[in-house]
């Protein structure tokens, strides 16, 4: 049996995940299954916490963006929730996510 897909709407910035369009502010309009979901709040997770780590090393001064493997990490992980948000998205959310250039070509 094939598990439906909902309606969610998601804010890249905060993180947010919801069911309803009213209420919060959201910048795209998806359709996943409940495991989707879960991959997409594990990838939201996975950055907040590289969030900290950059926040820490942000006080070390010689250390460029370039070379910090945090930073790597951040980018690799918000690359995977666009290319999520492109795959399940409605032909807005994917024109604007391609608009972007934010994913590898191909994608």
């Amino acid at each position: 049996m094939t598990e439906q897909k909902k309606t969610y709407y998601i804010d890249v910035g905060t993180g947010g995940i919801f069911q309803s369009a009213t209420g919060s502010t959201w910048s795209y309009k998806i359709q996943a299954t409940d495991e989707e979901i879960i991959e997409l709040r594990n990838l939201f997770n996975q950055n907040y916490s590289t969030e900290w780590k950059n926040f820490f090393r942000a006080h070390i001064p010689y250390l460029e963006y370039h070379h910090d493997r945090s930073n790597d990490a951040y980018d690799s992980t918000i690359q995977q929730v666009y290319g999520m948000l492109h795959k399940l998205g409605d032909d807005e959310a994917k024109s604007h996510i391609e608009s972007m250039n934010i994913l590898p070509y191909g994608d």
